[in-house]
């Protein structure tokens, strides 16, 4: 199949027609968690975003390592390099060694990750499982010169290295805005400047998690793992890296500048982004508390939810708002979602018993073409979505005699909707009783509301009123708009 893949490139703030290094091979780079809590909706959104990525480019036929990593030492409370490690400080609270709450939170993460269906990374590589390579890493820096040794920590040299390559580059910071507007920290003073940040930093001796090095015993910087594993395993060149909007900066900005110290060239080609889950117009996460863990969306046990919602609701939920969007939670928006969900399923059971004619009334090629196209668009999945409801409606019209489509159509309508459904989209049909019924009613409600169309074309609006009456006083409401009639549950 042609790749006609574009995708927004942050580096150069466009979209850009997809081209691997190695075809048919693909390296595509994800940040992954940083294991001290249990995973949220936040999480949830790259896991997914980052999932039809690298199921689309399957599907296109390419050869994809994805390599999504596992964050358990080094990432402190600040980017200022100051503060706990966050693995550590749990660890303490918890009283337990800081690998087993590595191991408790990577399990969950995974049980979280196979709920919403997604497939598991080609590797997943642990940054404790590293730490050799970090340190040939930090050598190598120093060797180039964009680095120095202070009290035991390695320190990244930002000027140094910006005389020569520049700094910010992905973010749009300037070296000399980060001067006048950064202060000296408390406990910053040992760097030249309080936006180098640490390679390795020495371990205090009430640290547990530390290692010995040629500078002494200490651990990693945060930044330093991606810049390691990446390479390692996809090549010092190699095709996308991904990850939360969040990590832009500093993260990723220091990855580039460490790969580019001890490489002499960047790594990435592509660099994507997808943006946050929102609460009230603010960002969801842990260290602000304001998160919901996957656990509590299945169960419905938080104070914000109103009932429980289902894996494939929450998948369907997050694909419904382009990746690069911010998506805003509420329950009015995840109850729609579930409403839409079963709409979908309900088309996708009646399409398995449509009757065929001679001729189509639809054209099926066209509809395969724009759910390519939106895909096909740096991965518009609401845009994709809009399509295939389009395609719903025709099937409930051809279920209602209203529409007619041949065998050959109705076989490719079927493979459209599998493949674009399921192996795109990674959703699936969620068995279990509650679900089943509400595809059930779903399937009912389409067939009544087709036979009230038809009655009206006819102009039998004796019976057009009288199906709106009887559903009435069964407690549901109709509404007709001008894209067609809706009904809600009183």
């Amino acid at each position: 199949m042609e790749n006609k893949l574009t995708i927004y490139n942050t580096l150069k703030r466009k979209k850009e027609l997809f081209k691997p290094l190695n075809p048919p091979n693909v390296g595509l780079y994800v940040c992954g968690p940083t294991v001290y809590g249990e995973p949220h909706l936040g999480h949830a959104r790259p896991g997914i975003t980052y999932d039809v990525l690298f199921r689309y480019l399957k599907y296109l036929g390419y050869k994809v390592r994805y390599v999504r990593n596992i964050t358990d030492v080094g990432h402190l409370e600040s980017d200022a390099d100051t503060g706990d490690d966050k693995i550590a400080k749990k660890a303490r609270l918890e009283e337990l060694e800081p690998m087993e709450i590595v191991q408790f939170y990577t399990n969950s993460y995974h049980d979280k990750m196979r709920d919403l269906n997604t497939v598991s990374p080609s590797i997943e590589p642990h940054a404790s499982g590293h730490i050799i390579e970090q340190q040939a890493m930090v050598k190598k820096i120093i060797d180039n010169g964009y680095a120095y040794a202070k009290n035991g920590s390695i320190y990244f040299d930002v000027e140094k290295y910006n005389q020569k390559f520049k700094y910010g580059k992905l973010s749009g910071r300037v070296v000399e805005d980060l001067q006048s507007n950064t202060r000296e920290l408390d406990g910053q003073s040992e760097k030249k400047n309080p936006f180098d940040f640490a390679l390795w930093k020495k371990a205090e001796p009430e640290h547990i998690m530390r290692w010995p090095s040629d500078w002494g015993d200490g651990f990693p910087g945060w930044h330093l793992e991606c810049s390691v594993m990446s390479t390692k395993y996809l090549g010092e060149k190699f095709d996308i890296h991904g990850g939360g909007m969040d990590l832009l900066f500093p993260h990723h900005e220091c990855e580039i500048a460490q790969s580019t110290a001890a490489i002499g060239e960047e790594s990435v080609q592509y660099w994507m982004h997808n943006n946050m889950v929102t609460i009230d117009g603010q960002k969801m996460g842990k260290s602000l508390g304001n998160f919901i863990t996957l656990d509590e969306l299945f169960s419905g046990k938080h104070k914000l939810l109103e009932q429980a919602y289902s894996p494939m609701t929450i998948r369907f939920f997050i694909l419904q708002a382009h990746y690069r969007s911010t998506l805003d939670f509420s329950n009015k928006a995840l109850q729609a979602a579930e409403k839409g969900l079963n709409r979908l399923f309900s088309a996708l059971n009646v399409l398995d018993k449509l009757k065929t004619s001679e001729k189509s009334s639809f054209d099926i090629q066209a509809l395969k073409q724009k759910c390519f196209d939106a895909v096909n668009d740096d991965l518009n999945t609401p845009i994709l979505f809009a399509h295939l409801f389009d395609g719903v409606k025709f099937i409930n019209s051809v279920a209602a005699d209203n529409e007619s489509i041949t065998e050959a159509d109705l076989d490719d309508l079927k493979k459209l909707y599998n493949d674009f459904v399921f192996e795109i989209a990674g959703l699936k049909n969620e068995s279990g009783n509650a679900a089943a019924s509400d595809n059930k009613l779903d399937e009912v409600m389409d067939i009544l509301l087709n036979m009230r169309i038809e009655a009206k074309k006819n102009k039998d609006f004796a019976t057009s009123d009288k199906i709106r009456d009887l559903l009435n006083q069964s407690g549901i409401t109709i509404k007709d708009t001008k894209e067609g009639s809706e009904w809600e549950m009183k």
